[in-house]
């Protein structure tokens, strides 16, 4: 990652969670809250501004993580904190240096050789473990491993091996494939960043059943991202087709249309036409003005109007 990397890390701004503004941070308020992304793992987290600190939405800052502290790029002030607890919220150690900065691209090169030293290590001890990343702490004399493993590791050995080649303190720490694409990051099928790395790393619960809802094909190749999960994208819509789709025939119910029988096969949100098809073959494809629901009976009826395919 050079300098326009850097640059570039908070084009996007995360969705689904607090709104941000895109004022200065640092106005003296009751208490600031805002918003911070990790340069190396995109997670975010809820922080508090020094009270006279002065920093503007964009910049680097120095601020303690569940791995120690570490350098992160401001997103902005949070209007509402929404879902965070701000009990948990860490307080800004301070705006980062040129001198942080500079110790952060150094450790960019630095962490290739170690991760290339940890494979190294993981061969010579047969450990059934995948490296995803290393990582040096800009403000604590301390390296990370991230590694995704099927099974719980005993990596006792292997750490003190470690230390005794980089004479610091030590931390594997074990992840899931979907922290592994947050961490790394890379280009979706849709051509984008992923949504995990480049937009929120708070992602929300995806099943199947939000892919039937939207009529997606159901090929596991086409709905699951590059770590092998259905997509995260799935959950964006699919309130918004459950709640267009409560409001209309279900799939599979029996329409009587002008005295016809016919039965639904398909309810296209985009298009907002259901697509209709009789016990003799005759098919239709009506718009949703088309059908009316009896308020007593609650069946669906239809018209055919001048539509007919």
């Amino acid at each position: 990652m050079g300098d326009q990397d850097i640059q570039n890390i908070n084009e996007e701004q995360p969705q689904g969670q607090p709104e941000l503004q895109e004022t200065t941070a640092g106005t003296p308020q009751e208490q600031q809250y805002v918003l911070v992304k990790f340069l190396h793992s995109s997670e975010t987290q809820l922080c508090r501004m020094v009270e006279g600190e002065k920093i503007d939405n964009g910049e680097y800052v120095i601020v303690p993580s569940r791995y120690g502290k570490d350098i992160a790029v401001l997103l902005g002030p949070i209007r509402n904190v929404g879902g965070y607890d701000p009990d948990e919220s860490e307080e800004i150690v301070r705006k980062a240096t040129e001198d942080d900065i500079e110790t952060y691209q150094t450790n960019l090169e630095k962490e290739e050789e170690a991760l290339r030293i940890c494979r190294e290590k993981v061969e010579k001890h047969n450990l059934d473990m995948k490296l995803v990343s290393a990582h040096y702490l800009v403000d604590e004399p301390k390296i990370l491993f991230f590694f995704t493993a099927d099974a719980r590791v005993d990596f006792r050995e292997l750490v003190k091996d470690l230390v005794s080649v980089f004479k610091m303190r030590i931390e594997l720490r074990q992840i899931g494939v979907r922290d592994e694409s947050r961490v790394l990051g890379g280009l979706a099928v849709c051509g984008r960043n992923y949504c995990c790395n480049g937009i929120t790393d708070k992602l929300n619960p995806v099943s199947i059943k939000m892919a039937k809802e939207q009529n997606l094909s159901l090929n596991s190749m086409k709905i699951s991202g590059p770590c092998g999960r259905l997509l995260c994208c799935l959950s964006y819509e699919y309130d918004f087709y459950r709640e267009e789709k409560a409001g209309l025939p279900q799939e599979g119910s029996r329409i009587r249309v002008e005295g016809d029988d016919f039965k639904v096969t398909d309810v296209n949100i985009l298009a907002k036409k259901i697509h209709l098809q009789s016990r003799d073959g005759r098919v239709l494809d009506l718009p949703f003005g088309n059908f009316h629901r009896d308020e007593k009976t609650g069946s669906w009826n239809a018209v055919i109007s001048d539509i007919i395919t």
